[in-house]
């Protein structure tokens, strides 16, 4: 308990004079968005939550440009008052363009569906109900304990040490997103939007440095009430009727799946993509279902957000196609197909111009000259590094192998020593036949970040899974007897959505295979591939060979609950032994003991992926005032978030920009911190050092690290 009141006193919650005019501030948005919403959505609650979350993060989205511009970034009173003024046009605009509707009493709303979840949970067969009471309680217990490891533990993963924070604290002290040469690529590459929806949650929770992880944490629950609306909606599209226990197996097996899990805690970029990607599917198949426009163009606006949040979201071009197919341009006429395709085509061009070119892609052109970033970026993790299109063609072909090797694995549960002998005695089967059939998935190394392993190291494993048992126990074969139509919910091929949706993930499979070198971290990007998977497993419930709620099944029975059963042991494992975020302390399989992420101190849970750096930057801590401005000559790939102190109050100027070489040291700098291999050390400069004893166990071992002071 005192590390959370500790935890709570770094941050400023505990000053109330400065927080709760700001927090005020943020509950009136969401409410006001929320009513907004109402205006909009019919009366669905899960429609409801989507269209709250979609007008709200792009709301915040294009205020972010507009103040990043007039340099008001670190203004809190001027995002305050902003978001209202870009929610009230947004809003509007929908509401006109949904043939201005009614708003929906939504406390009404709340009252009636938790009266329809109750009768629905109370009329389940005894089977079911145990089942889903299983999968409730388990995801009762991880939502209370990652909510608890949202507000009170300090994000630490390497994307955000070295890229996602440290630009979002550059920004803020800078009072303008405009682009100024970090020392990591990706501080200047990466689309900003998200940066904006961090900005706010920072600014308008007093500073609060966990604020930065809300629109992700945020994220996970959207894709979720995402996955329950899709099912829902196709549920009413072949069998007339929306099926709840289908929505809810759907909903309550994603929020377990191992990597989407891992994310909800952290700042990792892809779980936001996951929710944009989301509402695009749930408003393409509600507009289906409803051939209303308005979802179109709400579809064309989610659309515009998720392509200027992350540009790999070109990868899931094919399969939202593959879905415009099934719920847009098919039809029995022709002009009615090119009346569609022109309301989606007009609405993604809006959705475009607001919320993916002013994110930083015509920027990224004028300074690199390609969208993406600099040519080395390219080379080192994209098609770029395969070289030839045979080449690219044979090791992408690997890596598709590869990847379907990293599925079959009992994420979670192999985080105990118990269940990764199981694991491993479970693939040897796939090992010999991979040895038989000479594909040299191990050896081939060439189109790798890290060499592929059939058994991974504990560290890529342990906080970067796939999909568990949920995915190749129950969600993978559901969609291979779908694809092969053993599993039907329509006469004719062509009217059944679960064939489209098993294209589009098997294209989004592929495209993540071909398009950048192996990397035992990918598991972070199959999240999107997931969530178009989850609808699989309402087939249980769907198809009229797997009706679950009837009599029989009996052997059919045991293996789903099997599988459930595992997969909420998985989950749950997943989360309380995780090393990057412990709720309890804990010595791992390779005998290192972590202590509670709750009662660790804030620098050694930083870098708890490079413990060799702990020694220096926890002395760098205690020598360097709070509000010092400090100029750094680090690499590429050092950690600088920390660096900015417990209040996140020191200036930090960057002197050693990407491939720009060493700058001149500014003049209002009150120390130097370097990098040997950046600046030569002279006499008086203190030596912070590196743990050498590490370098063979880290995957990239520190530098060697030095302290001037300047003033």
């Amino acid at each position: 308990m005192s590390s959370l009141l500790n935890s709570l006193l770094l941050s400023g919650l505990t000053d109330t004079a400065g927080l709760l005019p700001k927090l005020a501030g943020l509950v009136f948005f969401l409410i006001y968005t929320a009513h907004l919403a109402s205006r909009i959505a019919r009366p669905s609650l899960s429609e409801w939550w989507l269209t709250t979350f979609l007008l709200g993060a792009g709301s915040v989205i294009l205020t972010g440009f507009v103040l990043s511009a007039l340099y008001l970034t670190a203004n809190t009173l001027a995002w305050g008052l902003g978001v209202f003024v870009t929610a009230t046009v947004v809003g509007g605009l929908l509401h006109w363009l949904s043939g201005r509707p009614a708003a929906f009493s939504v406390p009404a709303l709340l009252a009636d569906r938790r009266k329809v979840g109750t009768d629905w949970f109370y009329a389940l067969p005894p089977y079911l109900n145990i089942i889903f009471s299983v999968l409730l309680l388990t995801l009762g217990v991880i939502a209370v304990t990652n909510l608890l490891l949202v507000l009170f533990t300090v994000p630490n993963e390497w994307d955000s040490m070295t890229g996602h924070l440290n630009r979002v604290m550059q920004y803020i002290q800078r009072g303008t997103m405009r682009h100024f040469g970090g020392t990591n690529w990706n501080i200047d590459t990466y689309p900003k939007s998200v940066c904006t929806l961090q900005i706010y949650g920072f600014l308008m929770t007093n500073r609060f440095e966990n604020g930065f992880k809300f629109i992700h944490h945020l994220s996970y629950w959207t894709a979720i009430v995402s996955v329950f609306g899709i099912v829902q909606r196709i549920s009413q599209l072949t069998t007339g009727k929306a099926n709840l226990t289908a929505g809810f197996f759907c909903a309550l097996v994603y929020a377990l799946v191992p990597d989407f899990l891992m994310q909800a805690i952290t700042t990792e970029t892809d779980i936001v993509l996951t929710a944009y990607l989301s509402v695009v599917i749930y408003m393409l198949f509600t507009y289906r279902q409803t051939r209303d426009n308005r979802y179109l163009y709400m579809a064309g606006m989610a659309f515009g957000m998720a392509f200027g949040h992350k540009i790999t979201f070109a990868l899931l071009l094919p399969s939202v196609f593959v879905i415009m197919i099934y719920t847009v341009f098919l039809s029995d006429s022709l002009a009615i197909t090119v009346g569609r395709t022109l309301r989606l085509a007009g609405a993604i061009i809006v959705g475009v111009g607001l919320w993916t070119l002013p994110t930083g892609y015509l920027k990224n052109i004028e300074v690199f000259g390609h969208p993406i970033g600099p040519p080395t970026a390219l080379k080192h993790q994209s098609v770029e590094r395969a070289g030839s299109l045979k080449n690219l063609l044979e090791q992408g072909s690997r890596n598709l192998v590869r990847y379907s090797y990293d599925h079959v694995n009992l994420d979670g549960l192999r985080n105990l020593p118990t269940g990764n002998r199981l694991n491993h005695f479970m693939r040897e089967p796939l090992v010999w036949l991979e040895d038989k059939l000479h594909m040299r998935l191990d050896e081939e190394t060439d189109f790798s970040i890290q060499p592929f392993a059939f058994d991974r190291r504990f560290v890529f494993f342990n906080a970067n899974p796939y999909w568990g048992i949920f995915g190749f126990g129950l969600m993978l074969p559901l969609l291979i007897l779908s694809l092969i139509r053993w599993l039907k919910l329509t006469p004719r091929l062509i009217d059944d959505p679960y064939v489209y949706l098993a294209i589009a993930v098997l294209l989004h499979f592929v495209t993540l295979s071909y398009s950048a070198p192996y990397d035992p971290f990918k598991g972070r990007y199959f999240i999107e591939t997931g969530m178009l998977c989850a609808p699989f497993a309402g087939l249980l419930f769907l198809s009229p060979r797997l009706i679950f709620a009837r009599s029989g099944h009996f052997l059919g029975k045991i293996y789903v609950g099997m599988v459930v059963g595992l997969g909420c042991l998985s989950a749950v494992l997943c989360v309380f032994l995780n090393i990057r975020a412990l709720p309890l302390a804990w010595r791992a399989p390779d005998g290192v003991a972590y202590p509670s992420a709750f009662a660790s101190d804030r620098i050694h849970q930083m870098t708890l992926g490079r413990p060799d750096i702990y020694v220096p930057y926890e002395r760098f801590n205690q020598l360097v005032p709070d509000t010092a401005t400090v100029a750094l000559g680090t690499i590429n790939d050092d950690y600088e978030y920390p660096l900015y102190g417990p209040h996140l109050s020191r200036r930090l100027i960057t002197i050693n920009p990407f491939e720009q070489g060493v700058q001149p040291i500014p003049k209002n700098a009150d120390y130097l911190f370097f990098a040997k291999s950046v600046i030569t050390p002279k006499p008086g400069d203190l030596r912070l050092g590196t743990d050498t004893t590490m370098r063979k166990t880290v995957i990239v071992p520190g530098e060697d690290y030095y302290l001037r002071k300047l003033k």
